[in-house]
Order: C-alpha cells, then structure tokens, then sequence
C-alpha cells in the first residue's frame, strides 16, 4: 500500500458527469474530503450546454422523469444540491408519436390516459393495450428489484436476485420485441410501444423489456420535467455541494491511469505526470472505458474484465442543433417531443447515412420548455434533430484527431447535416423557414466529449445480458475502486443520479440513510 503520509484526499472522482457530481457531492455531505477531476474545462458532462451566436443548447437533455414535488430522486437532489434546482412540468403530453403516414399521436400520463390515447387510435385492440399497461408496471417493479444489488455485497445480491428470479426471467431477460409480439400482432399499435425505445438507446430487438418499462413508464409515473435554466443548473447547483464540504474541483485534467499498490487503487497518474494519491477512486467515465483507458496491465480480475468487455457498446448517434428566429411556437413547434419514424419501422437506424434520409428521427425544442429562457426581440429559439445510428458511419475517421480528418470528413459532415435538414423541413416547413443557424454533431464528438466506446450516448447497451450482468456493481471487485454513472444503474441523468448514489453508499454506509422514504 502507498504511503500514508502521501494520501491527500478521502475519494477521487474521475469525471464530472450527474453520477461523478453525485457521489461527490453525496460523499462530502458525510465529511469525506473529495477530489473531483474532469478532463474538459467545462463541468458536468452531458448535463452541460454550449452556445452559438446567441443560441444556447443542452447537449443531453431532452425531458427528466421522477422530478416530480414528491419523488425521492427530487428530495435526494434538494439534499446533494447547495441551494435546490428548480424544476418545471412539461405538461400532460410530452411525447407526440409519427409513424408513417399516420396522423400524430399525443401520448399523455398518467398510464389510464396513455390507455385512452391509445384505446382511441387502436379501439379494437383494447384488450392488448391494457396487457401492455400491466407489462409496463410489472417489467418497472423487476428493474426496480435489480437496481438495489448494484450496491449490496455480492453474496446478499445474489440471494436477492435468487429470491426474484422468476419476475427477472419473465421481464428482465425478454427483450421489447418479444414482449410486444407476445401482446399484440396489429403492426401498426407495436410501432408505437417501441416507439421511445430512444430514452434509454436499446433498439427493440435488442433492449431488455424491463429497462424499456423502467423507463419508459417513468413518464407515466409522475411526468416530464425540465431544469429550470437548463441542464448547466445541475453543476451551478452541485458543485457548491463539494467545494463548501471541504472538496476540491479540478477541470481541465486528464486522468492517464490508476495507481496500483499491492492490488488495491490508491490513486491516479495525470496526463502531466502528477500522481494524486486517495483512499479510494471512483471513475464516472463508464465501467468499459475504466477497464480499458485506466487499469494498468496485468492488474488481475480478468473475470469481471472479461465478462464487462463482453457488453456491446450502446447506440451512436447525429444530433442537428438548430437556432430559429421567429414566433416557432406559431410554426408548429411544442414543448411535447416528436419521435418520427418516415416508414413505420421502429427498430432501424441510420446505417448509410448521409446517401438516404433517417429512418428515426427525434425533434424537440428546448428553449421551450425553459421558462427562464428569454427569446428576446429576435425571438431566439433552439432545436435539436436527433438521428440514431451505427458507429461504422464515422469509424474510418475515428483514429484521426479534430480538425485533421480532411476534406472527406466535411463533405460527409455537410451532406449529413443537408439530409437531417430536408427531413426537417419535410415534417416542419414553417419551422425550417425560421432557421437561421444549424451545426451538426456526429458520433465522434460524442467521444471527444464524453470517451465513450463507440460514440455510445448512454454507455452500455441495455441488453438483457447488460441488465442482468453481475459485474456491474458500484463496488468493483479491485480493492479500492467504485464506479457510479449510468453503467451500474440506468441510463438517462436519474440513471446516473442512482449510480452515484449507489457508488458513495458503497464508500460510505451512511449513505444508504438517505435512501430511506
């Protein structure tokens, strides 16, 4: 083991995303002196916004569920937070459903009005609808039983993942396909229970039902939230947390590897040779990501290495950020998001981009939905196109740094971003008149921004073999190292929320008091 006399912090966080800020903040809370460390000089990871010629984008954040007054993921925020965010509802409907050539379809909470949306498109297969709103509360009650081992000792895990197993091989271990074609055979009414497969990335084939339910259901259970001033409030009102406990926050530097002594973690080594020494770390850049940028070799463990290697990398995807002048309300535009599917097929992505237009398409507006966002004389607004799709899109200039990947990188870029458009504007002519500003993002600035593998928004896929994987636990079975994000509980920001949460109870028990109705 390292010296003691060389140990200068309690906890080193590596990375300032929700889960990073949460364990830290949780941590400081019971007086462990924490380090946290991001690579960026901006803080907070997919929670931050940027900004363009007056226009200002969140990079993550389309909707929050579990926000709601009452529900213990707000309490928990209003305790980690040094003055409390304020959020605001979106309203009874927060998603409108477009497949094909159908009319849209506002999807509202709570489940019995969803039954009643859907009852009025699909009046003869009210029977399903129903079936589906009983799987929909059963699949959530089983990944509820799951998430709770992330940060138990692996023995009493094991037992309680024994005690559910049949309700984790009826829900969990079924992907959404297959609970849907157990429900119904109207290929129409299918379409839209996959349809917001995009809130959690897992393609229906390949998603296990039970997060599909978890979240997806969420909404149902109390609404869609936003941040009032955007998803930076998350750091603005964080960060406090840690610094006012005694913590320190460090941006701008880069973790190269973790210092190992004896087979335990006691610190980490700096991209500029700096070697900061702790009792313990825990590392919010995703579990693949640690395993693979941060562990040195020959560290052991080559089980759990295996097995979390073993996890396919979530989905990819192009975002089209879009600044608008003008009344976009009056267009068309709603606080409600918009899931369009041109050709009524739910589980393809965009696989030959830019050569023919997106078979998914997500729109939403978020200056809408932020009531202090001030549009000003101009009437500035923001949008964003979202667009799924595979990694081999951008893989031939993934080994190339920014701004060296040439002239066939740009003109992919541009014929990218003018197909996104022309979808826009085929769905959204007022709106597309209005624009005035566009700048597209493609899957590898997701790895420039976050590291993930792959350009994978949300991490791991949430297969069922990511659901029920035994190894990612918020405790690792390496002495010394914890991981908290999205990758030990959900995907989403009150995914990661749940993982840092369950990274600092596994620190420190005390935690767990807070877990507590």
């Amino acid at each position: 083991m390292a010296d003691a006399g060389k140990t200068e912090w309690d906890t080193i966080v590596i990375g300032s995303g929700m889960g990073g800020m949460t364990a830290a903040a949780a941590l400081s809370k019971f007086g462990h002196k924490v380090l946290l460390l991001e690579q960026h000089q901006t803080l907070g990871g997919l929670t931050h916004s940027f900004s363009r010629d007056g226009f200002s984008w969140d990079v993550g954040l389309h909707y929050l569920s579990r926000l709601a007054p009452e529900d213990r993921e707000r309490e928990l925020l209003d305790w980690l937070c040094d003055t409390p965010i304020d959020f605001v509802s979106l309203g009874a409907i927060y998603d409108i459903v477009q497949i094909g050539s159908a009319e849209p379809l506002s999807l509202s909470r709570p489940y019995e009005a969803q039954e009643r949306d859907l009852k009025d498109r699909f009046p003869d297969q009210a029977e399903a609808i129903e079936a589906w709103t009983h799987a929909l509360r059963e699949g959530r009650d089983a990944m509820m039983k799951i998430i709770p081992t992330r940060a138990m000792p692996k023995v009493a895990g094991d037992i309680l993942d024994w005690w559910n197993r049949h309700a984790l091989a009826k829900w969990c271990a079924r992907t959404t396909r297959e609970v849907i074609d157990d429900i119904t055979d109207d290929p129409d009414l299918a379409a839209v229970l996959a349809s917001q497969w995009g809130d959690h990335g897992g393609r229906p084939g390949k998603a296990s039902f039970a997060m599909h339910a978890l979240i997806s259901a969420s909404y149902l259970w109390s609404g869609s939230w936003y941040p009032v001033g955007g998803s930076a409030a998350f750091a603005q009102h964080m960060l406090p947390t840690i610094s006012r406990h005694g913590g320190e926050i460090r941006a701008g530097v880069r973790v190269r590897e973790l210092i190992v002594d004896g087979g335990t973690v006691v610190g980490v080594r700096t991209d500029d040779g700096s070697e900061i020494y702790a009792r313990r770390v825990i590392s919010d850049i995703g579990a693949r990501e640690t395993i693979d940028t941060l562990l040195p070799d020959a560290c052991g463990h080559e089980s759990w290495i295996d097995e979390v290697r073993s996890l396919p990398s979530s989905i990819a995807h192009f975002t089209l950020f879009l600044g608008f002048e003008g009344d976009i309300e009056a267009a068309g535009a709603t606080k409600a998001n918009r899931w369009i599917y041109p050709n009524a097929e739910t589980d393809a992505v965009w696989t030959n981009a830019p050569d023919s237009p997106p078979p998914q398409m997500t729109v939403a507006f978020g200056s809408l939905k932020d009531p202090e966002h001030d549009p000003g004389p101009e009437q500035k607004h923001t949008g964003q196109v979202l667009a799924w799709t595979h990694w081999s899109t951008v893989a031939e200039w993934a080994d190339l740094p920014a701004g060296q990947r040439g002239e066939t990188y740009a003109d992919f870029k541009r014929r990218a971003e003018a197909m996104l458009m022309s979808q826009f504007e085929r769905y959204f002519p007022d709106l597309a008149r209005l624009v005035v500003y566009r700048e597209l993002a493609t899957p590898l600035s997701t790895v420039t921004f976050t590291g993930h593998r792959k350009g994978a928004f949300y991490g791991l896929d949430v297969t069922p073999e990511r659901v029920l994987c035994d190894g990612l636990r918020a405790r690792t079975p390496i002495p010394g190292l914890f991981l908290a994000g999205q990758d030990v509980a959900t995907p989403g920001i009150p995914g990661a929320l749940w993982g840092g949460l369950m990274a600092a109870a596994s620190v420190d028990v005390k935690v767990l008091s807070k877990f507590r109705h």
